[in-house]
């Protein structure tokens, strides 16, 4: 059961009887969901399905809008969304884990602006962002670390699918990686998690900027910034380890550390200063006071894979 949830915690559409549901039903791991907000207004779901087309869904209308048909050679493992305001129009990054490739797409017309082979030498394509600068966008990629110690590093594409810099201090693999525009400092940074720990990195020197670490933490699932309170920017992020960690962004130290549940914690999203969703093992979401550090509301999703939680405002 796929459901997308409104800011009054409200249940928006129960896909399970809609006319994807054939498509659903042949979900695995690989595949993925990404919902969003379009230029004019569409509140779009996009999904995969196992024959590797990306399907556009109106989730207003109810109705299937649009398909891009053999979109990649395989599975496609992760979708990002991002407003062109230069062009007016809806850009789609997807990713394929095992063909190493990126595509990036006009959600307007489904044309295929950029496609960029084999990204990665010697290991595999685990997450990708857009990134805005000076109005321009550019396509971030994450690094990965192969057997016998090839180290891929991030790497940084403009809209021609030329690569124009590389981040080399890049020292483990990349589960998620995502940026943060600073509009106190006027900088972008790049924001990472792995299996070991948290890191940031400015974008503008091309250096490490922090570590994020706790030795008692593994497998740093998902990550987000918090920047609601100007003299303090949070990272917060969630682990396999059940735990919500919050650490200053600027500093590299750590604010709290909250056990949420004996769950592996998954995809995070702000609701509020104090308030933001999680999603869990156990296939439901639970809404978080991060302050107080507790559960508020339980939101039971039946078979729904909350691995990569969603929610644009």
């Amino acid at each position: 059961m796929i459901k997308i949830i409104t800011m009054n915690i409200q249940f928006l559409k129960d896909l399970t009887s809609c006319d994807i549901n054939d498509s659903l039903k042949e979900l695995h791991f690989q595949n993925t969901f990404y919902a969003f907000k379009s230029i004019n207004d569409i509140l779009y779901l996009i999904y995969s399905n196992k024959n590797l087309s990306i399907i556009f869904h109106n989730l207003i209308d109810n109705k299937k809008i649009g398909e891009i048909k053999n979109a990649h050679l395989y599975d496609i493992s992760h979708f990002r969304h991002k407003y062109d305001k230069i062009n007016h129009r809806d850009l789609l990054l997807s990713i394929s884990f095992l063909d190493n490739n990126i595509k990036l797409w006009n959600v307007n017309n489904l044309e295929c602006l950029i496609n960029i082979q084999k990204v990665n030498t010697y290991g595999f394509l685990l997450s990708g962002c857009l990134l805005e600068e000076n109005e321009q966008i550019y396509i971030i990629t994450s690094n990965v670390v192969f057997w016998g110690a090839c180290v891929e590093s991030i790497k940084v594409y403009d809209l021609t699918g030329n690569n124009i810099k590389e981040i080399n201090d890049s020292n483990n693999d990349t589960f998620s990686i995502d940026v943060y525009y600073d509009k106190k400092l006027l900088k972008n940074y790049i924001i990472t998690s792995n299996n070991e720990y948290t890191k940031s990195y400015d974008y503008n020197n091309n250096e490490s900027y922090h570590k994020y670490y706790d030795y008692k933490s593994r497998e740093h699932r998902s990550i987000i910034i918090n920047d609601y309170d100007k003299d303090l920017i949070k990272l917060i992020e969630s682990s396999s380890d059940g735990n919500i960690r919050i650490w200053d962004f600027h500093k590299g130290l750590s604010s709290k550390k909250t056990k949420i549940i004996n769950e592996e914690l998954y995809g995070i999203c702000l609701w509020s200063n104090d308030f933001i969703f999680v999603g869990c093992k156990d296939k439901n979401i639970r809404l978080v006071d991060v302050k107080e550090g507790k559960i508020i509301k339980l939101i039971t999703s039946n078979n729904s894979i909350n691995e990569y939680l969603t929610i644009e405002k």
